[in-house]
């Protein structure tokens, strides 16, 4: 597919996304999220590709959402716009396969965002990420009050949002907001090296951890207990728990298909 504002490549089984408008530091506008909400499907119909990176081109992985779209925009309009951002980050949330979040500058507002739908987030050592939107006088919109305190906790959510304050990665993950640190010449690198790590393991079994983590999320323990369960005992239907297991007891290595 042709995209304006973004880049897509296939590295053996894994997609690279580069948001690259340098211009305006890859902010988000409605442009933008269409050709990312298109890249999305696309990248979803790929049989081979086992994890997906998202990057930013520039000194900035995402630096929030076009500010100068959103000025003019009335309640009808933003609540739209809200909703848009919103349902392509819960489109990349609940890809089948994992996303990681190379955070290469910037990720402040909507890029915070995007960074919080993605599985995992490496960070450059010169990364700043917050969510600065009541610094505008708007709150967040593309769901950072709901993802945030789900993942660094309710109290310095509230914190973070409310200072809208950038901080850096050092500081991003002592509270658990990214994964790992990277020298910004190494980030791809080593994402690259993750995300192949993760791609040598069985894909099935990668998909449905996935999806027994998001499924769960929300659940008491016991019915989150269940669904584990229930995706554990699919396992057992697949081809790859049949290779795997008899590669491991015959001490042999397996290659794994999607099957």
């Amino acid at each position: 597919m042709n995209f304006n504002f973004l880049k897509i490549e296939i590295l053996d089984n894994i997609s690279i996304l580069n948001i690259s408008k340098p211009q305006t530091l890859n902010a988000l506008d409605n442009d933008l999220l269409s050709e990312l909400d298109k890249a999305i499907d696309y990248i979803k119909q790929l049989e081979d590709v086992r994890v997906l990176i998202i990057t930013g081109e520039g000194k900035s992985f995402v630096a929030g959402a076009d500010i100068a779209q959103m000025s003019t925009m009335n309640t009808i309009e933003a609540k739209a716009f809200g909703e848009f951002g919103s349902r392509v980050f819960r489109k990349i949330e609940l890809l089948p396969i994992p996303v990681i979040a190379a955070i290469n500058g910037y990720a402040l507002g909507g890029g915070c965002e995007l960074a919080l739908a993605c599985d995992i987030r490496i960070a450059s050592s010169k990364a700043k990420i917050g969510q600065l939107e009541v610094g505008l006088g708007i709150t967040p919109g593309f769901s950072g009050t709901q993802r945030l305190p789900r993942l660094v906790g309710e109290g310095k959510a509230k914190e973070l949002i409310y200072t809208a304050r950038a901080i850096d990665a050092a500081e991003a993950l002592s509270i658990g907001l990214i994964n790992h640190i990277s020298e910004p010449e190494k980030l791809m690198d080593e994402t690259i090296k993750m995300a192949k790590t993760i791609a040598k393991n069985a894909p099935i079994a990668i998909r449905l951890s996935k999806e027994s983590i998001e499924n769960g999320r929300e659940l008491d323990i016991e019915s989150a207990i269940k669904v584990e369960n229930n995706l554990f005992a699919i396992c057992f239907a697949t081809k790859d728990q049949k290779e795997g297991m008899k590669a491991f007891l015959q001490k042999k290595e397996v290659v794994w298909n999607n099957e």
